[in-house]
């Protein structure tokens, strides 16, 4: 191939001294149609193909290969055709004698063409994308995904990421309302996916048919919903690399963190930390720009949303409620009775009408039992019996003292004994555990062993003024006195033994 620097030459020996194109062949060692297309052309054209290449084994099976990579886009990604599987096709199929190259080039080049090509977009102020990514954390010291949700608003690129334990219902609303907490404001419409969380159903013409959890904080922001095309993350492109960005830029290295608080907290920071920053090709920070989008944004911000899923059911004969695959416990007064169970991101709430019966932290394993030990201990104190083998009440870790108090009563009450020990377990429906085990370690002490005399010891620590424990007030209860073992007793009493 011809130089630059040999065009250069030939082209001023032609053109500025004169010499003729046979001349300059001569004094260069070239052709004279080199010559020629030096004087055309400025610099080397290259190989320029004035025709197909002729693919005599190929060209009569390509409407074949067009056909099936045309199919394929209906199909799903992870079940459409390899250049090697269409190789094995034609040639099983179709007789095809060729090699493998040539379908595998020719595949690539077919895919290259069709790619899909995208219309640079603008965007106003007041608007927003959302959208769920995923990542892994270790929480409490344990490893496990983190799923979060990012809002950006296209229009000054500030952004609001949060992560939760599961994307659910309830994680979905609940950062709707951190995120407009966050940016001051409710943006006049918000680009979405087709989540199942808001959309129940894409019906014939297009259209969404809404969820009612959906529905329900649309209507109470008053904000317009959006929807990309099904399977086309392009459609929200900016809330898409987002989620890429949050995770490269806040979840790496991996985060360590002991609850979801604190790293929510390390998030907001970074999203606030985002808003100094200048991107290339905008004029002035993202901070500025927000200002834009918050002047476009619906005012004022409403009172934040009941950021749950709200749950009808009954409580069982267990008195358990069933949520999300998991039992939560309810006061056994309550069984049999119709419940409302509110879902939140951190909690269950159950409600029977407008009295809230139960609370209980949420559990996201599968077939789990979550009991609040005091909501059994009314019905074991009828079911005396139940008390060892209450399942409630395994792992329910109490202070030392209530085992001392149980063994003293069970000594001199025998089955009684359980029952007023349990009746003793039930102030602290009332009252905290540590006035409880206080009262009862002062019981113990004074050796006044009984439930009257815990609850009297109770209220009066509650009162703020001293016990007044008058031991002939409760003839019932004698009066323990712990003496120290004397070796001269033991002594004696082995003497009688063996007389």
């Amino acid at each position: 191939m011809k130089t630059v620097e040999l065009y250069a030459r030939v082209r001023h020996a032609v053109m500025i001294e004169g010499i003729s194109e046979r001349a300059a062949a001569e004094r260069f060692g070239i052709n004279a149609r080199t010559v020629s297309k030096t004087l055309k052309f400025s610099v080397p054209p290259g190989y320029v193909r004035k025709k197909p290449p002729l693919r005599p084994k190929l060209d009569g099976f390509t409407g074949i290969i067009d056909a099936i990579l045309t199919a394929d886009r209906d199909s799903l990604k992870k079940q459409r055709h390899t250049s090697k599987r269409v190789f094995e096709r034609l040639r099983d199929e179709h007789g095809f004698t060729g090699k493998l190259t040539i379908v595998k080039d020719y595949v690539a080049d077919w895919r290259q063409r069709t790619r899909e090509m995208f219309v640079p977009l603008s965007h106003p102020p007041g608007h927003a994308q959302a959208d769920f990514g995923e990542a892994i954390g270790v929480i409490g010291g344990v490893e496990r995904k983190i799923h979060f949700f990012a809002m950006d608003l296209p229009h000054s690129d500030a952004i609001f990421v949060v992560a939760y334990p599961a994307e659910t219902t309830e994680a979905f609303c609940d950062g709707h309302v951190r995120a407009f907490s966050f940016f001051g404001g409710v943006p006049k419409s918000i680009l979405y996916d087709n989540t199942k969380i808001a959309v129940a159903r894409i019906l014939g013409d297009g259209k969404r048919r809404r969820t009612r959890v959906f529905s329900e904080l649309q209507s109470h922001y008053l904000f317009e919903d959006r929807f990309g095309r099904p399977g086309k993350g392009n459609d929200k492109g900016k809330v898409e690399g987002l989620v890429g960005y949050a995770r490269r830029n806040f979840l790496v290295p991996i985060p360590v963190f002991e609850s979801f608080e604190a790293l929510n907290a390390h998030l907001m920071n970074c999203c606030r930390r985002r808003l100094s920053d200048c991107l290339r090709g905008q004029h002035g920070t993202i901070g500025e720009r927000l200002e834009r989008d918050l002047a476009a944004f619906q005012t004022p911000l409403p009172a934040p949303y009941d950021a749950c899923e709200k749950v009808t059911t009954q409580v069982s004969s267990l008195a358990l409620v069933r949520y999300r695959c998991n039992d939560y416990s309810t006061p056994t007064t309550y069984g049999y009775r119709k419940v409302l169970a509110r879902g939140y991101v951190h909690e269950v709430v159950i409600t029977c009408g407008a009295e809230i019966i139960a609370r209980h932290p949420r559990s996201y394993e599968r077939e789990d039992f979550v009991f609040n030990p005091l909501h059994y201990l009314a019905l074991i104190e009828q079911k005396i019996n139940a008390l060892d083998q209450a399942a409630p009440l395994v792992g329910w870790q109490l202070p030392e003292e209530f085992a001392t108090l149980r063994r003293l009563l069970e000594a001199r009450m025998g089955k009684k004994g359980k029952r007023e020990f349990v009746q003793v377990l039930r102030l602290m429906e009332v009252f905290r555990i540590d006035d409880v085990a206080a009262a009862v370690r002062d019981a113990i002490a004074r050796g006044a062993v009984g439930f009257d005399a815990v609850k009297h010891l109770v209220l009066c620590r509650i009162e703020r003024r001293p016990p007044r424990l008058d031991m002939t007030i409760y003839p019932y209860l004698p009066k323990a006195t712990v003496a120290t073992t004397s070796a001269r007793s033991y002594m004696e009493l082995l003497t009688e033994v063996t007389a």
